[in-house]
């Protein structure tokens, strides 16, 4: 007898929630610094950074101000990373390259 599994994914975004395209993450492929604007200007915003294997390479607490971020990678080996932005007013992921 075979069996198929469906999984199905929902994924609910609050009103505090950005997509991913309304913040713009440049250089990508980044060398040195990534700059991310488009943000919510707050005090105390959870900066986390994961390599692809879900490792956590960066976490630190900044304040947004500008409505931007920048954010040092110089010392990341080259690869595909996330970026997790979490406040009390936003909840963001995105990824960005590292050269």
């Amino acid at each position: 007898m075979k069996r198929i599994l469906i999984i199905l994914a929902f994924i609910i975004f609050s009103a505090n929630q950005l997509v991913a395209q309304d913040v713009k993450v440049f250089p990508n492929p980044a060398t040195n610094v990534i700059n991310v604007l488009g943000l919510k200007n707050d005090k105390n915003a959870v900066i986390t950074v994961r390599d692809s294997y879900g490792n956590q390479v960066i976490f630190h607490q900044w304040d947004i101000k500008r409505n931007s971020l920048n954010i040092p990678v110089f010392n990341l080996e080259k690869g595909l990373y996330m970026i997790t932005i979490q406040s009390e007013h936003q909840n963001i992921k995105t990824k960005f390259y590292k050269q």
